[in-house]
């Protein structure tokens, strides 16, 4: 039920149903465990060693038997903020090495949903207003519905403002959006529509293939150019676009 939350947080398969196992049945053997969980008797010692290293199950003796119990749920949380830790320690240096390397001006995709985080970051990281042409909402997509709150709340807190505009038809069909990302926004007429759009931010030109109103096509592409020159030139043709649209 819950295997792939656990699974999301670094736990193995194998570790994540013997888990939820423990936690169903409370204090359990290694052969109940077995059963309840469907995983093999030896793999589950291991699982349950592991398990154990992160302070999520301990041992019980039941006379003079073995036996192991979940330990409370909470301890999943305190394991994220542990990681978070040990990754805000690692970041100064490894953002170093990065700007020693990076390019001025790049051409390169991203691909999936896990790619959309990436580009979400990459707005985050420039700190500059974000101009949207052909903005399909696609921030409504489920597969963003639990990362999309933090983004909103960092964007708003960074002053990261929006200028959207958007195909004609969310307008009509996800009206929701527009409350979400507040003025100043236009439409495109709806004779301009398409399934791609383009957002120019910082030194930073995107243009998504695979969008509809407020949802993602299962794999979409991002197509990422980083220029000042070039991403200065769209923002003229946004001007253009932006004074002569609805």
């Amino acid at each position: 039920m819950h295997e792939e939350t656990l699974r999301e947080i670094g736990l193995s398969p194998n570790e994540a149903r013997v888990y939820e196992a423990l936690l169903q049945t409370g204090e359990a053997s290694v052969q109940s465990i077995s059963i309840k969980s469907k995983v093999h008797r030896r793999n589950v010692y291991d699982s349950l060693s592991k398990l154990n290293e992160k302070g999520l199950v301990s041992e019980v003796f039941i006379k003079g038997e073995k036996h192991f119990k979940a330990m409370n749920p909470r301890r999943l949380l305190e394991l994220v903020k542990e990681k978070e830790e040990k990754v805000n320690l690692a970041i100064p240096q490894m953002q170093s090495l990065y700007e020693a390397v990076e390019q001025p001006e790049q051409a390169y995709f991203y691909r999936g949903i896990e790619g959309v985080k990436n580009y979400l970051q990459d707005i985050l990281k420039t700190r500059e207003t974000v101009y949207f042409i052909g903005a399909k909402a696609m921030w409504l997509d489920p597969r963003l519905k639990h990362f999309l709150p933090r983004f909103q709340r960092e964007r708003k807190k960074l002053g990261i403002k929006f200028k959207h505009i958007f195909d004609a038809e969310v307008k009509e069909k996800k009206p929701e959006i527009l409350k979400f990302v507040g003025k100043p926004y236009k439409f495109l007429p709806k004779k301009y529509s398409s399934p791609t759009m383009v957002d120019i931010f910082g030194d930073y030109v995107v243009t998504f293939v695979g969008v509809s109103p407020g949802q993602l096509y299962e794999e979409p592409i991002q197509f990422v150019m980083k220029s000042k020159q070039l991403a200065d030139g769209y923002r003229k043709f946004f001007q253009f676009m932006w004074d002569h649209c609805e």
